[in-house]
């Protein structure tokens, strides 16, 4: 190989994007997170329009009907057609995490930019402070939260991205003081550059790879976490096909035989985590390349 062979750290930013992109499409696992991922986007998009049958509508007569050729998933308590409402389930799921790990990435990179900068005594308070709410069982802090200010939609999004920022605070910290004495740092302060332009314009570019990586952890986590408060009641509210509120409504049935009812919500919360997550995985492989 030539000396002169630019490899992804030292490439301009379109190569280093072009490589991670190649590296991407050569990964087996990030194609197949992708299809899973994409599939479950459309959906959510447009769910209602490929569904087998109404999924709101109750037919008594039909209920917990096991799989069959007219109910592919076979039929809740109430009759409705457990395939169509996983279908459009996805949508509530994939409009709350997305929005929590936005929330929790924009909170915890302005966090983690702001403790990794300053280096002196306030930084160093909001970065201990950063430590001993993480210590916190997150899950617990969330439903306390949830209990007292009530269950919706927004306060579910702030919540997990309130409690996710400190996680991602930690890691965009750990970035920004590997890049806080480097030479481009010190020459934008010595052009007199004040603070928040060095942090936004100057280290948050060259600190992106692992927020990317951690924002996409993060998602799973936030798939999970609201599908586990929908579980527990603090989430998305009926009627909604949620699938955690599915497996909320149905998960009794299993001691009567009714696997299906609780089966393919499970399935599809499985299927949408491990997506994300191998996704992630081949982001950063692919980034560390």
């Amino acid at each position: 190989m030539s000396d002169n062979a630019a490899t992804p750290a030292t490439a301009s930013p379109d190569a280093a994007r072009f490589h991670v992109l190649r590296e991407l499409l050569r990964s087996p696992a990030f194609l197949a997170g992708a299809a899973v991922l994409l599939w479950w986007i459309v959906c959510a998009l447009a769910g209602h329009a490929f569904a087998p049958a109404d999924p709101y509508a109750t037919d008594p007569l039909s209920s917990l009907m096991p799989p069959d050729r007219a109910h592919w998933c076979g039929t809740d308590q109430l009759g409705r057609d457990v395939c169509s409402r996983v279908i459009v389930g996805a949508r509530d799921i994939l409009t709350i995490a997305p929005l929590a790990t936005l929330t929790g990435t924009l909170v915890g990179t302005a966090l983690g930019l702001v403790t990794g900068y300053f280096e002196g005594f306030a930084g160093s308070l909001v970065a201990r402070t950063l430590d001993a709410v993480l210590a916190l069982p997150l899950v617990i802090v969330a439903l306390v939260v949830l209990a007292a200010v009530g269950a919706s939609n927004l306060a579910v999004v702030l919540v997990i991205g309130i409690t996710f920022a400190p996680l991602i605070a930690r890691t965009v910290r750990a970035a920004v003081l590997a890049e806080r004495h480097l030479d481009y740092v010190a020459a934008a302060q010595l052009r007199g550059e004040r603070a928040p332009y060095v942090m936004f314009a100057e280290i948050l570019p060259n600190v992106w790879p692992p927020i990317v990586v951690e924002a996409t952890v993060r998602l799973g986590y936030a798939i999970f976490a609201v599908a586990t408060l929908s579980f527990l009641g603090f989430g998305i509210q009926p009627p909604s096909a949620d699938w955690g509120l599915a497996l909320a409504e149905s998960y009794a049935l299993l001691a009567g035989g009714a696997w299906w009812t609780v089966a393919f919500d499970a399935l599809a919360i499985a299927s949408l985590v491990v997506a994300v997550n191998l996704i992630a995985d081949a982001l950063r492989e692919a980034l560390e390349s």
